[in-house]
C-alpha cells in the first residue's frame, strides 16, 4: 500500500524531471543546427509534446528537388534568417522559444497526420504550462504568407509569440547602394555635357514659357478639382465655364503657344527680312495664323456655353 502512494507523489517529479530533460535536449538541438533544429518524426513529437513551458515555430517544407517545391527554396532562407535573428537575444528568451523546420522527406506520416496538403507552412505551437502558459497551446497557431516570403513580415508576426520581439534587421541592400552610386556617377557625367544647356537663357525661356502655358491653360483647376482626362465616349470639352477634362487643358494650351509664337513672329522675326515680298507674305501667313486660332478659340468657348455671342469663322 505504501509503495503506491510513493509512486502517486514522485509521479509529478517524475514528470517535471522528463520536462526538463526534454527542454534541455531541444535546447543542445537548437544550439547545433545554427538556431533551427532540424525535425524528425521522433523529436517533432518531442517539440510539441503536451507537456512543454516552451513555444515554438515550425517550418513545414519540401526542399528535396524531387518535390519541385519553388516556395519552399524561397521561404527556406527568409525562415533561417529570422532563427538566425532570434539566436542573439539572452539565453533565457530564446531558450524558451524554438525555431525548427521539418522536411516531407523526413517525416511523412506527420503530414499526413496533420493533413498538409502544401508548402511551405509555418505552425506557431505556444507553451501549454508554465508562466507563459496560453489557452492556444494545444492547437498549432498557423501563419499566413499574404506579405509573402519576405524575413521583415514573418519576424513581425512571429513576435506576437515570443516572450521578446525578435531583432531581425534586414541585411544591406549592396544591389541598391550599387545602384544609388551608378546613377549619381551617370548624373555627374551627363551634367558636364548638359551644363552648357542649363546655363543657355533659352533653355530657361523655353522651360518658362512652356510652364506658363500649362498653368495658365487650366492645369491647376483641373489638378485640384481631381477632373478626369476625359469625359464618357471620348468627350474632350466639359460643358460650363466652371468644368474642365484634362485632355481640354492640352487643347488650350496648344493654341495659346501657337498664338503667342505667331505675334513673336510678327514682333521679332518679320521686321528683320529686308525682303519687302517675304516680309509681306510672312506677315499674311502669320496673320492668317492668328485669325484662324482666335476662331478655334472662340468656338472652343461656345461649345462650353452655347449662349456666348460672339464668333469668328467657325
Amino acid at each position: 500500500m505504501l509503495l503506491p502512494l510513493l509512486a502517486l507523489f514522485a509521479l509529478p517529479l517524475c514528470l517535471a524531471a522528463s520536462t526538463e530533460a526534454n527542454h534541455a535536449k531541444l535546447v543542445q538541438l537548437a544550439a547545433a543546427n545554427d538556431g533551427v533544429i532540424r525535425l524528425d518524426q521522433s523529436t517533432y513529437r518531442l517539440l510539441t509534446s503536451p507537456r512543454r513551458n516552451w513555444s515554438a515555430s515550425v517550418q513545414f517544407t519540401a526542399m528535396d528537388k524531387r518535390r519541385r517545391c519553388t516556395p519552399c527554396r524561397e521561404f527556406g532562407p527568409s525562415f533561417n534568417a529570422v532563427a538566425k535573428a532570434w539566436s542573439k537575444v539572452s539565453s533565457a528568451e530564446r531558450d524558451s522559444h524554438f525555431f525548427a523546420t521539418l522536411d516531407f522527406d523526413d517525416a511523412m506520416p506527420v503530414f499526413q497526420e496533420m493533413n498538409l496538403q502544401s508548402a511551405p507552412v509555418v505552425q506557431v505551437y505556444t507553451a501549454t504550462e508554465g508562466p507563459r502558459q496560453s489557452a492556444s497551446g494545444r492547437t498549432a497557431i498557423s501563419l499566413d504568407f499574404s506579405q509573402g516570403f519576405e524575413a521583415a513580415p514573418l519576424a513581425e508576426q512571429l513576435s506576437h509569440y515570443t516572450p521578446v520581439p525578435i531583432p531581425y534587421k534586414p541585411p544591406f541592400d549592396w544591389s541598391r547602394a550599387a545602384t544609388f552610386v551608378f546613377m549619381a556617377l551617370a548624373f555627374v557625367a551627363a551634367l558636364r555635357f548638359m551644363a552648357p544647356i542649363l546655363r543657355s537663357r533659352w533653355t530657361w525661356a523655353v522651360i518658362v514659357v512652356l510652364t506658363s502655358l500649362v498653368m495658365t491653360s487650366g492645369y491647376m483647376f483641373v489638378r485640384i478639382r481631381g477632373m478626369p482626362h476625359s469625359g464618357p465616349n471620348g468627350q474632350w470639352i466639359a460643358p460650363g465655364y466652371q468644368n474642365m477634362f484634362g485632355q481640354e487643358v492640352q487643347v488650350v494650351s496648344m493654341i495659346y503657344g501657337t498664338l503667342a509664337g505667331g505675334f513673336l513672329m510678327l514682333t521679332l522675326i518679320v521686321p528683320n527680312n529686308l525682303s519687302p515680298q517675304r516680309q509681306r507674305m510672312q506677315v499674311y501667313l502669320w496673320a492668317g495664323v492668328i485669325f484662324i486660332m482666335y476662331s478655334v478659340l472662340v468656338s472652343l468657348f461656345r461649345e462650353k456655353n452655347r449662349n456666348y455671342p460672339f464668333k469668328l469663322l467657325f
